[in-house]
């Protein structure tokens, strides 16, 4: 079904890529300071989906056809990024939906999960390099003398693990952050930390 030979070379490549800092994993961190890891997975769930949905329609050719038509992924991207700095202009405030309250209990609780997904969602297929890098990279590890469809599967799941591993492991060290500074009751402060965090995915979800 692969070619362990490439196989072999295509897992230390896509670890890198994923473990790599981008705006998923950046999301992924503010979350977990925020609204811990527990709530982060609905986020998680959105932006594998869209991983995957991404890898598929590279390989199939969908992405080339897209790509042709920029106003798509203009539109999605301006959306997204504008209501990512909405939320960390809310959270560098400490109000809005995802800021930390001051008395540390139900911090989160206001959003749903429903939006959290939409926002890993967003954020994985509104970035057209993206869309791009998977058109590049994910073709030359499929073995054209074997079957494309149980490769394209078992490669698109290895991303996928591999992807959630990485977000766990960023959102676990954002809730890691959220324990040392709520020992010092510095609630602000990490507001600012995770504000700051959500602006930057903001301002790259839009202008990256």
């Amino acid at each position: 079904m692969l070619n362990l030979t490439l196989l072999a070379a295509f897992v230390p490549t896509f670890m890198f890529v994923s473990f790599t800092p981008g705006m998923c994993m950046t999301l992924a961190m503010t979350l977990g300071i925020t609204i811990g890891v527990k709530r982060t997975l609905w986020m998680m769930f959105g932006e594998l989906i869209g991983v995957g949905l991404i890898a598929a329609a590279a390989v199939l050719g969908v992405a080339a056809l897209l790509l042709s038509a920029p106003w798509v992924f203009t539109t999605f991207r301006w959306l997204g990024g504008a209501y990512l700095v909405w939320l960390g202009l809310q959270m560098w405030r400490s109000r809005g939906k995802m800021a930390i309250p001051e008395d540390l209990a139900g911090a989160g609780s206001a959003i749903s999960r429903r939006a959290l997904f939409s926002q890993g969602f967003i954020t994985a297929i509104a970035n057209p390099k993206g869309w791009a890098f998977f058109m590049v990279l994910l073709p030359p590890f499929l073995d054209q003398s074997l079957a494309m469809a149980p490769q394209l599967s078992a490669l698109i799941a290895i991303i996928l693990l591999i992807e959630l591993c990485a977000l766990l492991i960023y959102a676990l060290g954002g809730a890691t952050l959220n324990r040392l500074l709520q020992k010092s009751s510095n609630v602000r402060l990490l507001n600012r930390i995770a504000g700051t965090l959500m602006l930057a995915v903001g301002v790259w979800l839009a202008l990256g």
